[in-house]
């Protein structure tokens, strides 16, 4: 018999050679089915509950910075740990500044530094937010109309020393005066599409691979004085509305809306499904601007670089090509002034 009961134990007994029996070896195996747990290791099969937050771990950084912030808050203080200075702003808080927008960020702010083109952008009335003033600076007429014109205007004037503004402006002259620039706030090419429409003769200027910002901001000029609802850019290979864009424009960027797209030869297939005639000026043009008879329609008049001219899918989007009449001593136009020799044409004619 295999299993029985033993007498005065009451035990049941195993066979010899059995698993646990007197005859087993350590660490020896029957095959088959092993004995069961009966449950006891069920709580070692159960998941692991989800790993708490850094802000509710004891002794985390993280936990220890919130329960400081907590503190603070509690008693009034302030709620960053970053120590509160008072006078000039840290220079690490500056954007680092080259004279043009930032490459890795288009839309970042722009530091204009130096006298003459710190007075001009205050005269031309280019949105700043700040002007930074070097301590010990020797006043010129510059220096105190800068100073004088960015008081009026309600803007920040802040003071530094020399050595805080070289690392703001990077290295670059600034004559101990720099004035802070916010980004242009561009208008999508639906809602510049949209104000066209609305006028009685709809124009708009569009740019293709333009990227002097002076260039771009004698197009808004011309197309200002013109009669035209907004300007065209797209967003890669193209100056953008930079402080040198503003002075260019001689404040008409304040008063014409400049818009932004990510492709320019879609934009401009959009607005020709919309009823505006495009037509891009090049010096192999389809026809003469003497012979410009779609003037009078809703138009889109598309500017090419002066030495690439226009892309060749933005020159196949075009309805018409167009080509400047000039004599055989200059071969070719810049953006700003092309733009403004069709544009003075587009309404002499509009006016006829």
């Amino acid at each position: 018999m295999t299993t029985g009961s033993s007498k005065g134990s009451g035990k049941p007994s195993v066979a010899k050679g059995g698993q646990g029996g007197r005859g087993a070896k350590p660490g020896s195996h029957r095959k088959g089915a092993a004995m069961g747990s009966g449950g006891q290791g069920k709580q070692q099969l159960e998941g692991k509950k989800p790993t708490p937050k850094a802000e509710l771990r004891k002794g985390h950084p993280k936990a220890r910075a919130a329960a400081a912030a907590a503190k603070r808050t509690a008693t009034g203080g302030p709620a960053k740990s970053t120590p509160v200075r008072s006078g000039a702003p840290s220079v690490r808080a500056m954007p680092k500044a080259s004279g043009r927008p930032q490459k890795a960020s288009p839309d970042a702010p722009e530091t204009v530094s130096g006298r003459n083109p710190v007075v001009e952008a205050l005269r031309a009335k280019v949105p700043a937010t700040a002007l930074y003033v070097a301590l010990g600076n020797d006043n010129d007429e510059r220096m105190t109309e800068s100073i004088s014109v960015a008081g009026k205007a309600g803007i920040p004037i802040l003071e530094m020393s020399r050595a805080q503004m070289d690392k703001m402006t990077g290295g670059i002259i600034h004559q101990g005066i720099a004035l802070q620039v916010p980004p242009y706030a561009y208008l999508h090419p639906d809602d510049l599409l949209a104000k066209a429409l609305e006028a009685d003769q709809p124009l708009i200027v569009a740019l293709d691979g333009v990227t002097d910002p002076r260039n771009l901001g004698a197009v808004v000029r011309s197309a200002a004085a013109f009669g035209a609802q907004g300007v065209l850019v797209p967003e890669r290979r193209s100056a953008g509305m930079t402080a040198a864009a503003w002075r260019t424009s001689a404040g008409a960027a304040a008063r014409l809306p400049v818009a932004r797209c990510t492709n320019l030869a879609r934009t401009l297939t959009a607005y020709k499904e919309a009823g505006l005639f495009t037509v891009g000026l090049a010096a192999d043009g389809d026809v003469s601007l003497d012979d410009l008879e779609v003037a009078t329609s809703p138009l889109v008049v598309v500017v090419g670089s002066e030495g690439d001219g226009l892309g060749r899918l933005v020159a196949q989007t075009c309805d018409l090509t167009v080509s400047i009449p000039m004599s055989g001593m200059t071969e070719s136009l810049n953006a700003g002034i092309a733009a403004a020799v069709t544009l003075a044409e587009v309404a002499r004619r509009r006016r006829a």
